[in-house]
């Protein structure tokens, strides 16, 4: 068992913290409540009307940046953002939040709710950028919260394996962050960035999940976002070995 949770300063090292079960930053409750009632009004109170209307306008679609913006609504504007808040079903909805749950919480924890909202933009965009530039002016709509996710998991690469290769849910925050070429070097980071890289190119290939659904799941915009996530979190990651933030 891990001794993260040791507290030896009233001489008792034998007395554990137990981490809870279910312990999520407030920001990251307010991301999946926000996400869900989006889903919900869109499912239930919406008319398929009024809801192809939110997708036209808040959906990312490549083809957008292919045609004069004088031409289009501002959708091109927003869309790279808004698209990250809209799901194509309660099954797209449930396994995003999952993963948002494993991941997003020590990164919230380490970086805080401004920064977290910050990385949560900026990893949109890069997800889509990536897809974009593979899907030159492709008219799709792309939605869900994905991007971000494989942001958040990129992130988490950096900091949340200990040595030994255990993540401890609740202390995972407090980790050293690793160099690029220390987690290239990681054993687990190593071993779980490439079963998730392997993962989406057999999605990509249409080998996972039925032959037909490569062009249905983004797995570009994975891509793009676990890189985004991966390269650029020490520009978030201000906390010092000294003082973690939670």
């Amino acid at each position: 068992m891990s001794n993260d949770g040791v507290d030896a300063r009233d001489g008792s090292a034998d007395i554990r913290k137990r981490e809870p079960a279910f312990n999520l930053p407030g920001s990251l409750v307010a991301v999946l409540a926000l996400l869900t009632a989006i889903h919900v009004i869109r499912t239930y109170l919406l008319s398929a009307s009024a809801d192809e209307y939110v997708l036209l306008h808040f959906a990312f679609i490549p083809g957008r940046y292919a045609i004069p913006f004088a031409e289009q609504d501002l959708g091109w504007l927003w869309g790279p953002v808004t698209y990250s808040l809209l799901h194509g079903s309660w099954e797209h909805l449930i396994f995003n939040a999952f993963w948002m749950v494993a991941f997003g919480a020590p990164v919230v924890r380490r970086i805080g709710v401004t920064r977290f909202f910050l990385f949560w933009c900026l990893s949109a965009v890069a997800a889509v950028a990536f897809h974009t530039a593979l899907h030159w002016g492709a008219m799709i709509l792309v939605v869900g919260a994905s991007g971000v996710v494989s942001g958040l998991m990129g992130a988490a690469a950096r900091f949340v394996f200990s040595p030994s290769g255990r993540i401890s849910r609740q202390f995972a925050h407090l980790n050293r962050r690793l160099t690029i070429a220390e987690a290239l070097s990681n054993r687990s980071v190593l071993v779980f960035s490439g079963i998730w890289f392997l993962t989406n190119f057999l999605i990509g290939f249409g080998q996972i999940f039925g032959s037909d659904s490569g062009g249905a799941i983004a797995w570009e915009a994975h891509i793009g976002g676990f890189l985004f996530g991966f390269l650029f979190f020490p520009l978030f990651d201000v906390a010092t070995s000294e003082s973690r933030r939670d």
